[in-house]
């Protein structure tokens, strides 16, 4: 399915996860992060790196592996995404939903 955001149609699955992350941009991440109640920090920008980072590795992403980045620890985690820290934090991330995720 389709969604415009910032002046941009892209692809999104039924819970709003963008489907290509080439169509991934800070734009976009402003626009899913407003809808989502928050404004973005230098330190959410590094929480939004670090996923990034760890989805182009293929790693599988957990609130225990943030918790343990070093980027931030898990108290400051769900400050910075008060609602479903980690299913928000991916989805402005612009990357799939974690498994770990319900």
């Amino acid at each position: 399915m389709e969604k415009t955001i910032a002046q941009k149609t892209i692809s999104v699955n039924e819970e709003g996860y963008l489907t290509n992350f080439k169509e991934w941009n800070k734009e976009i991440a402003e626009e899913i992060a407003k809808e989502n109640n928050i404004s973005l920090t230098p330190k959410h920008w590094q929480v939004i790196d670090y996923i990034q980072d760890e989805f182009k590795k293929e790693s599988p992403l957990s609130i225990r592996k943030i918790g343990k980045s070093g980027v931030v620890d898990i108290k400051a985690f769900y400050e910075l995404f008060p609602v479903g820290p980690l299913k928000t934090a991916t989805k402005i991330a612009g990357v799939p939903k974690p498994a770990s995720c319900i």
